[in-house]
């Protein structure tokens, strides 16, 4: 099989989104500007928490471990706050 089947709980998304809003809240606080805000990185933080979380469970056949899933959210996360960073930086100059 090359896709596992989607397998969400509603107790994993809820620890993807406080992830999400945990990464970006340090985001905001460890980087400098630009940014979109605190309210913009906890958002970016969120969202790329649930995709990453999501994608875990997308492609590993069954549940995965809990940590794996968090660290995977957290990976994604991290990747959408510092991609919006970036975006920023370059409309900014």
């Amino acid at each position: 099989m090359i896709f596992a089947d989607l397998i969400l709980h509603p107790a994993s998304i809820a620890v993807w989104i406080v992830v999400g809003l945990i990464t970006g809240w340090l985001a905001a606080k460890a980087m400098e500007n630009p940014s979109y805000g605190i309210v913009g990185d906890l958002l970016l933080g969120s969202i790329g928490a649930v995709v990453g979380g999501a994608l875990v469970g997308f492609f590993v056949d069954g549940d995965p471990a809990f940590w794996v899933a968090v660290l995977t959210a957290l990976i994604g996360a991290f990747v959408v706050v510092v991609g919006g960073r970036v975006v920023v930086a370059r409309l900014s100059v």
